[in-house]
């Protein structure tokens, strides 16, 4: 493939697995994201739109867990941008490469960043619940965000040695808060909720060039990390269910978090609740270590590339460390900066933090997409040591196809009707923006970006 084994392998089967569930965190996630599923679903539609992103997300990983063995990525850490390299026809295989690795890396810049603000904004809804009289303001998430980020920062340089240890009514009652004339539609709408949840399973393949085995150990640690966090999230939406006590309540929580006032109702105490809360935020303060982890590698890979401006530092690796110190770097200034839109307007942040479904979705899709079309002409790769089996591939392929494109179009939808500038979802508008510049940085830059093949001639 033209590259030289530069990242030291770190990360076996179980310290894999482990990363990966960590990113997803599914089962303390769906928490964090509670109101979005109980404002357009209500409890039955929460676990049938849990069930679906959970058996969607499962196909889904099945098919880049076959890519990833398809494909000796121990030395490619960029994923699907390498993939659809690989896969898509000669005439558009630089330009379609070089788009889907523009919005994979730019879904993980936004992914750290949503992680963090939920970091920050949960540690102030503590405040809240604590101390009624605190006065909540948006710069204050934002400078509790940089904590969490700088937190995430250091554990990924200078104790990057202990990353690999560290990670390891309801059943009757639809509701349709959001004004939309169809439950069918508002059902749809509220998946955004547990598909946001399950995001972040393609961050083991990120990790390829520092796990050893990666052609296996990164498809079972895909599959075990959907299974293992589905099981778990799903008893924790039951749970949550059965013991969220008054959901309008809830909903209009001080604390801007309704699982911390279903906690506070469940267990009638302020400090118990502030207890379960806090273990959840050390939960998601790691994820946020192991999501710059897979950011960084991401963002490294594509600069190594020559996919972004000054890739010749982005695209450097620490001698002595072995380490993308300027590619960390650059993720904590990026996860910075976007925490400064937070203070300017919450819903514009809101549309950074969509940003992630629809720009991970678009890279799945391009990777899917075209190995469907290789198969389907014949023309598809052999499979690897880990694979699907040749009857039953095809058919996975074609469902989380449709699973894909009717999650990428819902994430665009409004949470309520009717539309107002505060609660427009924008996320279309910036889905489509970030494309643009991808396609104006391409025509600037388009002809030094050097799209990963197996079979690449490097000078």
């Amino acid at each position: 493939m033209g590259y030289s084994q530069q990242l030291s392998e770190k990360f076996g089967l179980a310290s894999m697995i482990g990363f990966s569930c960590t990113i997803m965190i599914t089962w303390e996630g769906i928490l964090f994201v509670y109101q979005y599923g109980m404002y357009d679903d209500g409890p039955l539609g929460s676990i049938i739109g849990y069930l679906f992103c959970w058996i969607g997300y499962t196909l889904v990983a099945l098919c880049l867990a076959e890519m990833n063995s398809m494909y000796p990525t121990e030395m490619a850490a960029g994923g699907q941008y390498h993939w659809v390299s690989e896969l898509a026809p000669e005439r558009i295989r630089r330009p379609l490469s070089y788009i889907t690795g523009w919005l994979l890396v730019l879904a993980w810049q936004a992914d750290l960043a949503s992680a963090a603000y939920l970091g920050g904004t949960i540690i102030q809804g503590l405040v809240v619940l604590n101390y009624p009289s605190y006065e909540f303001h948006r710069w204050h998430g934002t400078l509790i965000l940089y904590v969490v980020v700088i937190f995430a920062g250091i554990f990924n340089t200078v104790l990057i040695r202990f990353l690999p240890v560290a990670e390891g009514n309801v059943w009757d009652l639809f509701l349709n808060l959001g004004g939309y004339d169809s439950s069918g539609l508002s059902f749809f709408v509220g998946l955004i909720g547990p598909v946001f949840a399950f995001m972040g399973a393609d961050g083991a393949n990120h990790m390829s060039e520092e796990c050893s085995n990666p052609r296996t150990t990164i498809p079972w640690a895909l599959v075990a990390s959907i299974t293992i966090n589905g099981v778990l999230g799903f008893g924790m939406l039951i749970a949550l269910l059965y013991c969220q006590g008054d959901i309008s309540k809830n909903l209009s929580s001080s604390t801007g978090f309704p699982f911390i006032e279903a906690f506070l109702q469940s267990l009638r105490s302020v400090p118990w609740a502030t207890a379960w809360t806090s273990l959840l935020l050390v939960l998601l303060i790691f994820a946020n270590v192991a999501v710059m982890a897979a950011t960084s590698r991401t963002t490294y890979a594509f600069a190594r590339d020559n996919g972004l401006p000054f890739s010749n530092y982005i695209g450097h690796l620490h001698e002595r460390t072995k380490l993308p110190l300027w590619a960390i770097a650059l993720t904590v200034v990026v996860t910075m900066l976007l925490g400064l839109i937070n203070i300017g307007s919450w819903t514009a942040f809101n549309a950074v933090i969509s940003l992630v479904v629809s720009a991970y979705y678009s890279s799945y899709f391009n990777a899917i997409i075209l190995l469907v079309w290789r198969k389907l002409s014949g023309t598809a790769p052999e499979p690897g040591p880990w694979h699907l089996g040749k009857t039953t591939r095809l058919v996975v392929n074609i469902v989380a196809l449709v699973y894909i494109v009717i999650v990428f179009i819902f994430s665009f939808f409004p949470i309520a009707i009717p539309v107002t500038l505060t609660s427009m979802n924008w996320a279309v508008v910036l889905y489509f923006g970030v494309v643009l510049i991808g396609v104006v940085l391409y025509l600037i830059r388009g002809k030094h970006f050097r799209e990963p093949r197996m079979m690449y001639e490097r000078p």
